[in-house]
């Protein structure tokens, strides 16, 4: 059975529509991973919106929305999910970090999208949507055969990582989340461990981390150096600064490269086939 990852949005913070930003990209967090022709959407940045675009050419009709958390650049795709506006389609959306808060994920999504900061509310869509809230920490199964195991991540106002485990193969997805120089996190490294491919939250370089701490993030070189201590076989720098601009993210992939042939570069687009 196929276990396929296509990366939406790749950007972090705010979208960058610019021609700064070709090669890599300029749209927030979402990537889409197909499990045997099921589909689950990790977040609802701007990439959203084209990935919603896909569905309609394609025919897709349903998926599982998994989210890290609601922070704007991870929500504000999904007022322009065309196929929420569909009767046709079935959404579940699922999050793990308003455990400690009264707001639920259902509430943060048709808040962002009611009056005055929005004109089409929540109400509008005609999809059959449904909203669950989890604990980051618990463990649940998605469709057929889709293992999906989550932990709680270090990020203002909590953050969800999860893993995904299908038909012998692994794919984990961990961002927004900011370590602690020389204390790699237990939490991720046990989430990831022995992966067959990683996308983590690298938003700074080692050089820029100092001048960001409390600021929710980490940087590549963290990441692969969790992944080679979880045994992982493929880590993607993803959650680029909206500050790396096209000729910045060429060196910095050129240096990730160099430490670690297990290291790519999300850009939008891109497609990972792990089975």
């Amino acid at each position: 059975m196929s276990f396929k990852v296509k990366f939406w949005g790749v950007r972090g913070s705010i979208a960058c529509p610019s021609s700064k930003y070709v090669m890599f990209g300029g749209n927030t967090s979402c990537v889409e991973v197909s499990c045997g022709g099921q589909r689950v959407i990790f977040d609802c940045g701007t990439g959203l919106r084209n990935f919603g675009h896909w569905m309609m050419k394609k025919g897709v009709r349903r998926a599982d929305i998994l989210m890290s958390h609601s922070h704007w650049d991870h929500i504000n795709g999904f007022p322009f999910f065309s196929p929420a506006f569909r009767a046709d389609c079935e959404f579940r959306v699922m999050a793990g970090h308003l455990f400690d808060v009264p707001q639920t994920i259902h509430d943060i999504m048709a808040g962002q999208m009611n009056q005055p900061t929005f004109p089409v509310p929540l109400e509008a869509m005609q999809s059959k949507m449904t909203f669950e809230d989890f604990t980051a920490g618990e463990d649940f199964t998605l469709g057929k055969g889709i293992k999906v195991t989550t932990t709680k991540l270090n990020h203002p106002d909590n953050a969800t990582g999860y893993r995904i485990d299908y038909q012998g193969r692994s794919f984990c997805y961990v961002t927004d989340t900011e370590h602690l120089p020389g204390q790699p996190d237990e939490n991720v490294l046990e989430l990831i461990a022995g992966a067959d491919a990683v996308v983590y939250d690298c938003t700074y370089t080692d050089r820029e981390f100092d001048g960001k701490v409390g600021w929710g993030h980490s940087t590549w070189q963290e990441g692969i150096r969790l992944c080679q201590q979880a045994g992982a076989k493929r880590m993607a720098v993803f959650h680029h600064n909206p500050d790396h601009e096209d000729p910045f993210m060429e060196i910095l992939e050129a240096e990730a490269r160099l430490v670690w042939d297990g290291a790519i570069v999300a850009r939008e687009n891109m497609r990972l086939t792990l089975a």
